[in-house]
């Protein structure tokens, strides 16, 4: 069984910063892929930045040049800095991981989401 947990989130004022964490743990062999997404209301989840199964990243166009993912392979966490925060990040974001269990099964993974709200 593998849990993720995630926190950082919060309120932060227009023009702040936040540090989201992702942590995995359990019957992992191997970590593929780790990311963040975020899902507004009313609106559909979706990509805000992350690893690839390469080891390269990716943004949102929305987010490039203020979001920073980065990772801890022992720990097996991701993070998630933001900065230069707008109204319009404001969303439940969620950790995404792909993995390989210990019994060498295929899964990804979905933490349970934490929320961010910039407003003055």
């Amino acid at each position: 069984q593998v849990q993720l947990v995630e926190s950082g989130g919060g309120l932060v004022q227009p023009g702040g910063s936040l540090r989201l964490s992702c942590a995995a743990s359990g019957s992992i062999n191997s970590i593929v892929a780790m990311g963040w997404y975020r899902q507004a209301p009313g609106k559909q989840r979706e990509l805000v930045a992350t690893f690839t199964s390469g080891g390269s990243t990716d943004y949102a166009d929305s987010v490039k040049g203020r979001a920073t993912i980065s990772r801890d392979n022992a720990k097996n966490t991701v993070y998630l800095q933001m900065n230069s925060l707008k109204p319009e990040d404001t969303a439940v974001y969620y950790c995404n991981v792909d993995l390989i269990t210990s019994t060498f099964v295929s899964r990804k993974y979905w933490g349970q989401g934490t929320q961010v709200t910039v407003s003055s």
